[in-house]
């Protein structure tokens, strides 16, 4: 049972899981706001309130490239992990 503990660092592998975790939930939470404010950008557009599907769209755009920054950050991590 020691051999395995050494072998295995138990505490950076739950830290990893949790990290994983809760990325994975944050970004796609934040995934379905740049959808719904892409959505709701073009039902209001349609309707005519311009400035409401403007700030939408706004929205939609700051949420993916919070998805684009969170992914890239995920990339950078993996490979230069050593």
């Amino acid at each position: 049972m020691i051999a395995i503990a050494t072998i295995v660092d138990t505490t950076a592998l739950l830290r990893s899981v949790i990290a994983a975790l809760a990325s994975g939930i944050v970004v796609t939470l934040v995934f379905s706001v740049a959808i719904l404010g892409a959505v709701r950008s073009l039902d209001y557009g349609r309707e005519g309130r311009s400035v409401v599907a403007a700030a939408l769209g706004a929205l939609a755009v700051l949420a993916l490239l919070a998805v684009g920054t969170a992914v890239t950050i995920g990339i950078i991590v993996m490979t230069n992990k050593s």
